[in-house]
């Protein structure tokens, strides 16, 4: 195969491959130009899944072919190519030939539906869509929508693709043989993505993500975690979210190599992690306490991590976990729209907060009218960057949301945050999650937390509920452990001592299985609608009172 791809211009001043974090020149910050630029790294693994390996000499033949097969296919510089793919290396080279040929990676979710995939797919206006054959019959269903691309491109089809057709459109298969084509002149302010939101508030908004986001995600997040070119970054989360993407940069700008498997498992993830030799990885959502309610086996230690990023992990469920497995944990905070803005990494190690400030942001804690808040009172986080694009530049063609997330030119995270006088951030509530009853405000995050903590408690999830009373009263959803039976007296009765008697609910709610996100979240709005139920059980009705003078 030939490795010479189309190189740097002539007026280019070269960089030395190898650690390029905080090496590269504004207009160098791009996939495309840090491709080539690490390119002779040569035969080092960059990234690679089960069967399947892109070295760094590769990576950048790949880009220009899989971007002549797109422009073969009718694809111009700022369209926009839907991946609708699990985690697998296609994606990954898919990333490469879009970015290469000056367009717009759009991996969606793969558990997008009916109207919400064609939501999706009518707003992000597609010129080409890469799907693969389990997934296919999903954009079948709405053709209608589908019917505006140019080209879908099918893998893994596995027959002849002779009678694989949406509406009237044929379907091809994605190969790795066309002819390359020079990069596209991209420009790090131009989108190297845009990343859905799981629509669990309302309809998915598309985040506008920039080259130079994620190069500061690569930066920021590798620097907090230590990574060096030595380190194998792993990761089970999928490749349509921004950390599974971002962790992608962070191997390719510190000459490292990045590890993913199809699919989180708590069974296989110490196992898989060996394998694949991984030192770093990513524990968001519940994956903590996930893989700490597995029975512990000779695996827990069995592997070479040493740090893992772990946000909003409360102190206690942090200590068993490096008890148990031997794995620093770092929390911080980023979404999205923003960046690596918050870490622990910071000063003194602070488990169970946010951490503090990253060089290159404004973290402000303010009111409902953008007023700041004294320290050590609650009020929603907005945040400002300092570097050209290291963050979202809004929602793609929904200009009114863009305008109210920016206002005063401040982005609004709808969080709930507390900034003490050392400069730390804690995390208190989604504000769409926060509770008032009878006067009080209530985090439902910390009540879950508390509840994480009873040993019968495998998963946790509260919301507010309306009450005969003006407000809300709390509700909680709980997932028991096999072989537990629920008793809610004495689940309340654990409660007294760790929370304030306001904050412990009234209502609960045994499930068998929550509905959850594919990045570990559960789906609350699922929760609001099915509400007070004739199986939930009522904690006044049952005549439990609560001991008022214990309190956290």
């Amino acid at each position: 195969m030939n490795r010479q791809p189309t190189g740097n211009s002539e007026t280019d001043t070269p960089v030395p491959a190898g650690d390029l974090r905080r090496a590269l020149e504004f207009k160098e910050r791009t996939l495309p130009r840090i491709l080539q630029t690490q390119a002779p790294l040569a035969d080092k693994v960059l990234a690679r899944t089960t069967g399947h390996q892109i070295t760094y000499a590769e990576a950048p033949v790949v880009a220009a072919r899989v971007a002549g097969l797109l422009v073969e296919a009718g694809l111009q510089p700022g369209d926009r190519v839907v991946a609708m793919l699990s985690n697998r290396i296609e994606l990954i080279e898919l990333w490469f030939g879009v970015s290469w040929a000056g367009a717009h990676l759009v991996p969606l979710n793969t558990a997008f539906r009916g109207s919400q995939l064609d939501h999706v797919i009518r707003t992000s206006k597609p010129t080409v869509i890469v799907v693969e054959a389990d997934l296919l019959p999903h954009l079948q269903a709405i053709a209608e929508a589908v019917a505006g691309a140019t080209t879908v491109f099918l893998v893994d089809s596995g027959s002849d693709l002779q009678d694989w057709t949406i509406g009237g459109m044929a379907i091809q298969p994605l190969t790795r043989d066309a002819k390359p084509i020079p990069p596209h002149a991209v420009s790090p302010a131009d989108p190297a993505a845009i990343l859905f939101t799981s629509g669990t508030t309302g309809p998915s908004k598309g985040v506008i993500c920039p080259h130079a986001q994620f190069y500061w995600w690569g930066i920021l997040t590798s620097e907090s975690l230590r990574i060096t070119s030595d380190d194998v970054i792993f990761t089970a989360l999928p490749l349509f979210h921004t950390n599974a993407l971002n962790a992608l940069w962070q191997a390719i700008l510190a000459g490292g190599t990045y590890a993913f498997v199809p699919r989180f498992s708590a069974s296989r993830f110490w196992k898989q992690a060996r394998e694949n030799h991984a030192t770093v990885t990513y524990l968001l959502g519940a994956i903590v306490q996930i893989l700490l309610n597995q029975p512990p086996s000779g695996v827990d230690r069995d592997h070479y991590i040493r740090v893992a990023l772990s946000p909003a992990t409360p102190v206690e469920l942090t200590d068993q976990f490096q008890n148990r497995f031997g794995v620093t944990l770092i929390s911080g905070y980023g979404s999205t729209e923003t960046n690596f803005v918050l870490s622990n990494a910071i000063g003194k190690n602070e488990p169970g907060t946010m951490g503090r400030v990253q060089e290159g942001f404004e973290v402000r804690i303010v009111d409902e009218n953008d007023c700041d808040v004294p320290d050590g009172e609650a009020g929603e986080m907005v945040i400002r960057n300092h570097e050209p694009f290291s963050m979202a530049s809004g929602y793609f063609s929904d200009a009114g949301t863009t305008v109210r997330s920016w206002r005063n030119l401040w982005f609004h995270t709808g969080d709930r945050v507390v900034r003490n006088t050392n400069g730390v951030y804690q995390f208190v509530d989604r504000i769409a999650d926060a509770i008032r009853r009878r006067g009080e405000n209530i985090s439902s995050w910390e009540v879950e937390n508390a509840l994480m903590l009873h040993p019968d408690i495998s998963n946790a999830a509260v919301i507010g509920v309306a009450s005969e009373m003006t407000e809300e009263e709390v509700m909680a959803f709980v997932e028991i452990r096999a072989d537990c039976q629920p008793d809610p007296g004495e689940i309340i009765r654990f409660l007294e001592s760790r929370l304030a008697y306001f904050a412990i609910p009234r209502y609960w709610e045994f499930v068998s299985k929550f509905p959850m996100t594919e990045n570990g979240k559960v789906k609350k709005h699922r929760l609001r609608e099915r509400g007070i139920t004739s199986t939930t059980w009522d904690r006044e009705e049952a005549g439990v009172l609560l001991n008022r003078g214990v309190t956290t």
